[in-house]
């Protein structure tokens, strides 16, 4: 699950990491009131407003603004909230925004120059154990940094029975050139950036950029969270922050409907039950000439009711031209699924795609016959290549 900048933002201050202070905003007159009240509390004369949705790169989209007087604050708060940002990591369509955080200017001048860090926090997975991952070229896309100076990015591995060690964190702050004040205060950082990542059960944190303030401060001035959604029941409070306007409506429906489904590109609709065997469907779709147009697993009790939910979930997409069901017949029995797709098709009525349904397992023979004379417009397969061939028939 993402969270959006500022919730990852309070997230982090909780554990001790210091942050860029804003304050969320859902119209331009409150993004006022919230300039004036950080002005108040920090001092800031100037204001960051941010676009809050879940996607990197808001500022080349025009979703980072920054604000020098109110005026500015209302202006510029008005013209993002309410538009379709569009940015590397969106559709063509952009997202709509919804609220902009109005944030603190860090950026002051002082003794020094601020500079910029790159530093994340996800599991490797190669060998099994979390790892910081960070690069003095802060502010740039990492992939860049990777292709084009990856001596630039360091890793720390952390061995998972004693968690981060302090002189790992002085590593991190070694390898970023820093020292004095600012070494010390990076090692804090690190350290605590770990701890939140770790306790609140997160598959991936990412501060892009981490700020050296002119003063020798460290803060996190961006912040992307992502929080493990196997382990949300241990963190009721934290599942609360789920922002179902940024998530695809299909997937949201189907979630609700406890169907495990992922909205793709192409123009056959897939039902199966099983992760695996899903993606060997795919791979099947694939090689008949289609494109796979979303990931269905139905599960183990693929009866009727849900049978016909995952019909009626499939034929939102407007670009499915054919739908394959594939099931096999372990726990469930395979003619239990045929009365069950027969019952949903006439249920449903005016299906305008043609349906190919495999069914292998248990009772699969009495399943095939239950298709093959039920009189519906649905063909029937009990091999791959079989219904692979159908496949390519119908879309040919």
């Amino acid at each position: 699950m993402n969270l959006h900048e500022y919730q990852g933002k309070e997230l982090l201050s909780s554990f001790g990491v210091r942050i860029q202070r804003g304050i969320v905003a859902q119209n331009a007159d409150e993004a006022v009131e919230a300039a004036k009240k950080l002005t108040e509390e920090t001092g800031t004369g100037w204001h960051v407003i941010k676009a809050q949705v879940h996607a990197g790169g808001r500022g080349k989209g025009g979703g980072v603004k920054l604000a020098k007087n109110l005026d500015d604050v209302k202006t510029l708060s008005g013209q993002i909230i309410g538009m379709d940002l569009v940015t590397p990591q969106t559709s063509a369509e952009g997202k709509r925004v919804h609220q902009v955080l109005v944030a603190e200017d860090v950026y002051y001048p002082g003794d020094s120059e601020p500079e910029e860090y790159y530093m994340s926090v996800l599991l490797n997975r190669a060998n099994g154990r979390n790892m910081i991952m960070y690069s003095t070229e802060g502010g740039m896309d990492i992939e860049t940094v990777a292709e084009e100076t990856p001596h630039l990015i360091f890793t720390e591995e952390i061995d998972p029975s004693t968690g981060i060690l302090p002189f790992q964190a002085r590593k991190v702050a070694f390898n970023l050139g820093l020292s004095g004040a600012a070494f010390k205060d990076m090692t804090r950082f690190v350290t605590s950036l770990y701890k939140a990542y770790v306790e609140s059960d997160s598959s991936l944190f990412e501060i892009n950029p981490v700020l050296k303030t002119s003063d020798d401060k460290i803060l996190a001035v961006d912040a992307k969270v992502t929080l493990d959604d196997n382990a949300l029941f241990r963190h009721k409070d934290l599942a609360e922050l789920r922002d179902l306007r940024e998530e695809n409506p299909i997937e949201v429906e189907a979630g609700a409907l406890g169907l495990n489904y992922v909205d793709l590109d192409g123009n056959v609709g897939c039902m199966v039950n099983g992760a695996g065997l899903a993606m060997a469907t795919m791979d099947l779709i694939k090689q008949a000439g289609g494109e796979p147009a979303n990931f269905l697993d139905v599960g183990g009790t693929a009866d009727a009711a849900r049978v016909e939910a995952a019909f009626k979930i499939i034929l939102k997409d407007p670009n499915v031209k054919a739908i394959l069901i594939n099931i096999f017949g372990g726990i469930v029995r395979c003619d239990r699924v045929a009365q069950g797709v027969i019952d949903a098709y006439k249920n449903i009525g005016n299906i305008s795609v043609p349906i190919i349904v495999r069914l292998q397992g248990t009772n699969a023979d009495i399943a095939k016959e239950l298709i093959d004379n039920s009189g519906l417009d649905v063909l029937s397969a009990t091999q791959f290549k079989e219904a692979a061939d159908k496949v390519q028939a119908v879309l040919s």
